[in-house]
């Protein structure tokens, strides 16, 4: 069973006012049970199928166990979005860089979930913001690439306010709720985001 926990994650602690963004751990099991559970019709226009039974401690503690092993190969990074509350931490959502491609990619695909409770906050707004330097100084790519359905504009606007560009429309491009669904590609390069920040 100490096997299991052998890798080390090397997912960053990353923070902005009030915001901590980490990777997920075992004691935080049942509160993302909790969040996810009261969420779920909040969630399920916009996510791939999931029942009750993907909620199980044991599923959970196996997508640790695979995060840390793909942070320890730098291939992908999953944070849980932590609002700061008096000494407390209260799960708000969660973040993933995932598909980090090297070469002449140099670029990762970023997606998020929100609880229903602190939806429309701003707060997945300066999640993202939080993440970007880590994506661009800390692991040096060149691209960040996302994507929403059509109608989802609550992320539109998350994307839009960090500067992401709308680059593209793919027709059935995600299983979504149990149906192949369209989505808005968008995107966001090393150069755009240098000149929003007024970097050379």
């Amino acid at each position: 069973m100490l096997g299991r926990w052998l890798v080390r994650d090397k997912t960053p602690v990353l923070r902005c006012q009030e915001l901590v963004l980490r990777a997920p751990a075992k004691s935080d099991f049942t509160q993302w049970h909790s969040v996810r559970l009261a969420s779920r019709p909040f969630l399920k226009p916009f996510e791939p199928r999931w029942t009750e039974a993907d909620l199980d401690r044991n599923i959970y503690l196996e997508r640790i166990k695979r995060g840390a092993e793909a942070s320890a190969k730098g291939t992908e990074y999953t944070f849980f979005i932590f609002v700061t509350d008096g000494g407390t931490q209260r799960l708000a959502g969660g973040l993933t860089l995932s598909n980090i491609r090297r070469r002449v990619a140099q670029q990762v695909n970023l997606g998020y979930w929100m609880s229903v409770n602190d939806a429309g906050k701003g707060i997945m707004t300066r999640a993202v913001a939080t993440v970007l330097p880590f994506v661009f100084d800390d692991l040096g790519l060149h691209r960040v690439h996302a994507a929403c359905l059509p109608t989802n504009m609550a992320s539109r606007r998350v994307l839009e306010k960090n500067r992401f560009h709308e680059e593209g429309y793919a027709d059935n491009y995600l299983q979504i709720d149990g149906a192949w669904r369209d989505h808005v590609l968008y995107g966001l390069s090393r150069e755009r985001y240098e000149t929003s920040h007024g970097s050379v």
